[in-house]
């Protein structure tokens, strides 16, 4: 299987559902001729054309209002929102009327919002978001944030083919810098379940996104000092796969919940109430959430570096946790 990187996945997966199914289209700025802010579109225009590759203007309500009526006329539009940090700009569609179109008059909204989250590269506070908390309070949406370039192909054609509204995170840090193994063809990843990547018996670390790979590191120096930590990649954040959470918990009997969003109101908070309230017996130790700091995202870089979670934050709450 060729190696691809996590962008080159997206972009591949986007190709195949577009061949695949006509009904498909894609929509956002700047993502026709010059193939988007970081080239995941690139060349889409050129092998579909200006119908199904749709340079809008810089409206993010207006792009996704208008993939919502395309959905109803029998379309499944992918938008892209050129920072996620600007999906602020069509919450009211979304929450209030893509989120609850099949609840209030039974007609799905297949719609995807796609766009870059995340923090490391000294984007500042309007570029470097991770929204998923704002989110999680709105029954409707389905939520997902691949870790791996696999997933970020399989995450992103199981949202193109679902009937309801998919928001997918795709974390710009990890564009270029991740390459996996990924067959060219048909690759869906479930939404809704949940991937041990490591594993372990000493404590779980929850996380998703670009996180896992913080993770990954930490869990290779805790393993130095004889610490074997669990690594379960959430994946999909709405619906979130309880059964994959408990059973890595009772498994291990302690949880790290790693994020990147913010510390208060994230979805540390919803994890850790999950596992209280249904694995409270099988705790050795309390709940330790590991997140960024509840301040603007700063431009500098040791500003920014002191903002977000880091191995060695990882690594030290991990061991304070495995003492208990």
């Amino acid at each position: 299987m060729p190696l691809i990187t996590y962008l080159e996945a997206i972009r591949q997966a986007l190709f195949e559902e577009m061949e695949a199914d006509e009904r498909v289209f894609v929509m956002g700025e700047d993502i026709g001729a010059y193939g988007g802010a970081f080239k995941v579109t690139e060349g889409l225009h050129e092998k579909f054309g200006d119908a199904r590759v749709v340079d809008t203007p810089i409206s993010e309500s207006a792009i996704v209002g208008s993939a919502i009526g395309a959905s109803y006329m029998g379309m499944r539009p992918v938008c892209e929102i050129q920072f996620i940090d600007f999906i602020a700009c069509c919450f009211d569609m979304l929450t209030n009327f893509a989120a609850t179109s099949r609840y209030r008059n039974g007609a799905g909204v297949p719609i995807v919002v796609r766009g870059p989250c995340g923090g490391g590269v000294g984007g500042g506070p309007f570029h470097s978001l991770n929204p998923e908390a704002y989110f999680l309070n709105t029954p409707g949406l389905k939520m997902v944030e691949p870790a791996t370039a696999y997933d970020a192909k399989g995450l992103l054609k199981a949202a193109i083919r679902d009937d309801d509204p998919v928001l997918y995170f795709e974390h710009k840090f990890l564009y270029r810098r991740i390459k996996d193994e990924v067959p060219a063809g048909d690759v869906v990843v479930p939404i809704g379940k949940a991937a041990v990547r490591r594993e372990g018996s000493d404590l779980t670390i929850i996380t998703f996104g670009a996180m896992v790979h913080t993770a990954f590191d930490a869990a290779a120096a805790l393993a130095g000092d004889g610490v074997q930590a669990e690594v379960l990649d959430l994946r999909t954040l709405a619906p979130l796969d309880r059964d994959a959470i408990l059973a890595s918990v009772a498994k291990t009997n302690r949880a790290l919940l790693l994020y990147e969003a913010r510390r208060t109101g994230g979805i540390g908070g919803e994890l850790a109430a999950i596992i209280a309230e249904e694995a409270f017996e099988y705790l050795d130790a309390p709940i330790v959430r590991v997140a960024s700091e509840d301040v603007p995202v700063p431009y500098a870089p040791p500003l920014e570096a002191a903002f977000l979670p880091s191995v060695d934050k990882v690594v030290d709450a991990a061991k304070k946790l495995v003492q208990y």
